[in-house]
């Protein structure tokens, strides 16, 4: 993991709340740059092994594939496989760390598998840092905006 490809950003709600986007793999394209369509969601999400059934690209050029929990923790972390053949496979590890302020969401993510793992690191950073920039601007806009209002 130390020599993998690293975003960080500040959300003003909890861990919780945070997780509960994550949780809700329904959301997976709402916030995963890329992740065009949700086809399915296993009932056990997020539950290790449990998958996304979510295609990629844009229509008509779309392709389905899946991404799986490699390991959970509630409010804390979840590691997933994120598929997208032909191009291969990306870990994903998101870690939720409670602050004053809120949350910091940090994303680490490489190639694992397949032919994008063959592209010279340097290469594969212009496009996972931006993407991932982006993601968690997605997931921040959607957890800030579920998280319960406080009454004035």
């Amino acid at each position: 993991m130390a020599d993998m490809i690293e975003v960080e950003r500040h959300v003003k709600v909890s861990p919780a709340d945070v997780f509960s986007v994550l949780a809700d793999g329904w959301l997976y394209s709402g916030w995963v740059v890329g992740a065009s369509r949700i086809r399915a969601v296993d009932e056990q999400w997020p539950a290790v092994g449990s998958k996304i059934h979510h295609s990629v690209g844009s229509w008509p050029a779309l392709i389905d594939d899946t991404t799986e929990v490699v390991e959970c923790v509630p409010d804390q972390r979840l590691v997933l496989q994120a598929r997208g053949w032909p191009i291969g496979e990306g870990t994903v590890y998101l870690d939720l760390e409670q602050t004053e302020e809120g949350c910091r969401v940090r994303i680490q993510e490489d190639a694992s598998r397949g032919p994008g793992k063959l592209i010279p690191k340097p290469l594969r950073q212009l496009s996972i840092l931006p993407r991932n920039r982006e993601s968690l601007r997605r997931l921040q806009l959607i957890a800030e905006g579920r998280a319960p209002r406080q009454p004035r």
